[in-house]
């Protein structure tokens, strides 16, 4: 049965009980049932029904933010990630969308998921943000007038360093435990590489061989969760070809890992690569999970920090990891967890939300950022670089001095005793 095939039966779920609608970031902000779970899956019901995709119901599924925060508070089990992915599709295929449009789009889609472009615009990015003109741009708001997606793509740029660059293998400390493939990703790879610099040594020193490949491209997770299927099938393809030798792939990003989970369903109906992505997305583990399955072996150094833990939604609702990075945080000694309020609310980043749709993403964004502030945390400890984008340019513009790591950069400062007064320095 195709995924066309199943629709009537997934819309069928929906009971339009409400228990959505204050998980829905769209709804928690407008009120407007439309831009609510239910209120789009009546949307979707009425396209199966034949009604063509008009513009104001496209933009109410533009709105989602595929955040899956309703999935996991739907009593009846209505597939909602499902739902959307296969409507946004559809929304690909059958809606023209305006000039400005299709050229942001393209822009971002011949961009983001390409290590190698991302690469080639580190330099001149780096002299930008050193030579003043950034502070100057954003006074101006001329890029606002142009395009408020290009303000934003340049609001979230983080400050880049320098780019470690990781070898192919990287060994086990001491006996080794196991051998694991890493993703490098693409924003992770080229805005982030202390992350997975971070990532390397942790799984090293918890007794790891880390097999890097260097042939690695884009997961696909951008493409799949905006419905550009066939895109999102050619980068599977690829990262199944890549990874299909090593045992267990971890992936430090969110987004991704959620993507690659979801390879069994996006090939299911490819008879030469449906069996080999249903056996790479079940070998598939997030960082957090995977070194909870592994157990520690690595002494935790204490690392005196307030900490406060954001749930990216690709973690939280898509892949259910809640609890293990709760629990490697918990286990650093003198290191103090504190908990975020509205957690399940989306931060507004969402793959490309909060490039297509900057005005509510910024909303979000600064909502995030009131709870963030009012634990009284030292650092913001996120495991998704949109988050980390979104959530450190939101705590910039309220003026909040608070910096942001992944969970892989924490570990790896207790492990290495490399203090708190660094880890905070990596952060901001």
């Amino acid at each position: 049965m195709s995924a066309q095939d199943d629709l009537p039966n997934l819309l069928n779920d929906c009971v339009h009980c409400g228990f959505c609608l204050p998980t829905c970031p769209t709804y928690v902000l407008w009120g407007e049932e439309m831009d609510s779970p239910r209120g789009r899956i009546h949307l979707m019901q009425q396209h199966a029904d034949g009604e063509p995709l008009s513009g104001p119901m496209v933009e109410h599924f533009d709105r989602c933010l595929g955040c899956m925060a309703c999935v996991t508070s739907c009593p009846s089990g209505v597939q909602y990630d499902r739902l959307i992915e296969m409507t946004r599709a559809d929304v690909e295929r059958e809606h023209p969308r305006s000039l400005r449009e299709r050229a942001i789009r393209e822009l971002v889609f011949q961009l983001f998921p390409y290590r190698r472009r991302l690469r080639a615009l580190r330099a001149p990015l780096r002299a930008y943000q050193r030579s003043g003109l950034e502070r100057l741009v954003r006074r101006s708001r001329l890029l606002e007038r142009v395009s408020p997606s290009l303000a934003a793509m340049e609001r979230l740029a983080p400050p880049l360093g320098k780019a470690p660059r990781l070898p192919e293998r990287v060994a086990a400390r001491g006996e080794r435990r196991a051998t694991v493939g890493m993703l490098t990703g693409c924003v992770q790879g080229e805005f982030f590489p202390g992350v997975n610099a971070a990532t390397a040594r942790v799984l090293a020193m918890e007794g790891c061989d880390v097999v890097i490949p260097r042939g690695q491209g884009c997961c696909g997770a951008l493409s799949l969760h905006s419905g550009r299927e066939e895109e999102a099938r050619a980068f599977a393809r690829r990262t199944v070809e890549t990874f299909e030798a090593v045992d267990v792939i971890v992936v430090n990003s969110a987004g991704c890992g959620s993507a690659m989970k979801e390879y069994g369903a996006l090939l299911a109906d490819d008879p030469r690569w449906s069996g080999r992505a249903e056996a790479l997305s079940a070998r598939t583990r997030d960082l957090a999970e995977y070194l909870v399955e592994l157990g520690p072996r690595a002494e935790r150094r204490p690392l005196p920090v307030t900490v406060a833990y954001h749930d990216a939604c690709h973690l939280a609702h898509a892949q259910g990891v809640r609890s293990q990075p709760r629990e490697l945080l918990a286990a650093i000694p003198r290191l103090t967890v504190r908990e975020i309020a509205e957690p399940d609310i989306c931060c507004g980043s969402a793959g490309t939300y909060n490039l297509f749709q900057p005005e509510a993403a910024g909303e979000l964004g600064d909502r995030k950022a009131v709870n963030v502030d009012a634990t009284g945390a030292e650092l913001l400890v996120a495991a998704n670089p949109g988050c980390s984008m979104q959530i450190a340019t939101a705590l910039r513009r309220r003026g909040a001095a608070i910096a942001v790591a992944h969970t892989a950069q924490v570990l790896d400062a207790s492990l290495r005793g490399l203090g708190r007064d660094a880890l905070i320095a990596r952060g901001s």
